[in-house]
């Protein structure tokens, strides 16, 4: 069995814990600050250590003697479990959608003995594994566009939207530049801006820039492409009223307030869907690959769609690391996956 420590027992840390030790094939520990977050995770039959991340000797001895170590911890603390896992050699694997910590994690891989794979949830994540073997399939490629979107089935408030994971993640998508190609050369651009509107299956959706969602795309389609962006999809109005909360009121320099806000107003749901919509344009065709993914019920218990998605995501790579089929050093970007060896992996399938 392989041994692997899981730090952070969130929503996210929970899914990938049923994932993990339901396969049979890994010696699981999960390591939290919160002891009262180790308590399902115990349930499902893991290892559990209540344990302070904030030390670096600390994390080293707590990665120290397993080969995986997967953070499903909050941003700031990417880049010491990513360099304690390189001190003491574990292969290490994060949800990050911070672009600042992933630059870190990758400055780290040149003197790393083992992998380092950041990024690998749904977006940044699959998405790019997606966008990539897409865009693999034109010899002139124009314009790449990605959009994805956790939502609520059953919107009730006036920003059509639930929170369904990580609200400092959201707050980083909605508040730091952007990344994309925009007539072959890389720019950065403002969140929240550049809105469009869609429908998919009879729904209206909008779209609009966020940061992080294109992980190392940018890096890996230039001069490739004219044209690479990535917006994400809420239900119409909602981008207008985080505007005004973000620009108009400056939250967006004031972040434990409006995290408070989010957090003590805006309901949770496990109710929800994930969309992803992929658009590829080369000369004279035009590709498209659209999926919603639903909430489901897994081992008797309910997993919202965002828990499903971001969980498979990590523990597909984890696993395709475990076969082979990964590289096992260096800095491993989403991309280098081959998208059919994902869809057809264990934990991948609940994409497909």
């Amino acid at each position: 069995m392989t041994r692997l420590i899981l730090l952070g027992a969130g929503k996210i840390g929970e899914t990938i814990t049923h994932f993990l030790q339901a396969s049979g094939d890994y010696a699981l520990t999960v390591a939290d600050q919160d002891a009262a977050r180790l308590v399902p995770m115990a349930a499902l039959g893991a290892k559990t250590v209540r344990c302070e991340f904030g030390d670096p000797e600390t994390l080293r001895e707590l990665i120290r003697g397993h080969e995986y170590v997967i953070s499903a911890c909050p941003f700031h603390l990417t880049p010491a479990i990513a360099a304690a896992a390189v001190d003491v050699g574990a292969h290490y694997f994060d949800l990050t959608e911070d672009v600042e910590s992933t630059r870190r994690v990758k400055a780290l891989s040149s003197n790393a003995r083992t992998a380092l794979v950041p990024q690998c949830g749904l977006a940044p994540g699959f998405i790019s594994i997606l966008a990539y073997a897409m865009a693999r399939k034109f010899d002139t490629l124009r314009d790449v566009q990605m959009r994805v979107g956790a939502l609520p089935v059953y919107p009730t408030n006036a920003l059509k939207y639930n929170l369904t994971w990580s609200t400092d993640g959201l707050i980083n998508e909605y508040c730091n530049p952007c990344e994309a190609i925009i007539d072959s050369r890389l720019h950065e651009t403002l969140a929240l801006e550049e809105i469009e509107a869609f429908s998919l299956d009879g729904v209206a959706y909008e779209a609009f820039n966020t940061s992080g969602g294109l992980g190392t795309l940018c890096e890996t389609l230039d001069g490739k492409v004219e044209n690479l962006n990535y917006k994400t999809v809420r239900y119409p109005g909602h981008r207008d009223i985080v505007k005004m909360l973000i620009r108009d009121l400056r939250l967006g320099q004031r972040r434990e307030i409006l995290k408070d806000v989010l957090e003590e107003s805006v309901p949770m749901t496990h109710q929800d869907v994930v969309l992803v919509f992929v658009m590829r344009e080369g000369r004279l065709t035009q590709e498209s690959f659209a999926k919603k993914i639903y909430s489901k019920t897994i081992g008797g218990k309910l997993y919202s769609a965002i828990q499903v998605t971001t969980a498979a995501g990590i523990c597909a790579m984890v696993d395709m690391m475990r076969d082979g089929t990964l590289p096992d050093k260096g800095f491993v970007r989403q991309e280098e996956a081959k998208l059919d060896r994902f869809l057809a992996n264990r934990f991948g399938q609940h994409y497909a």
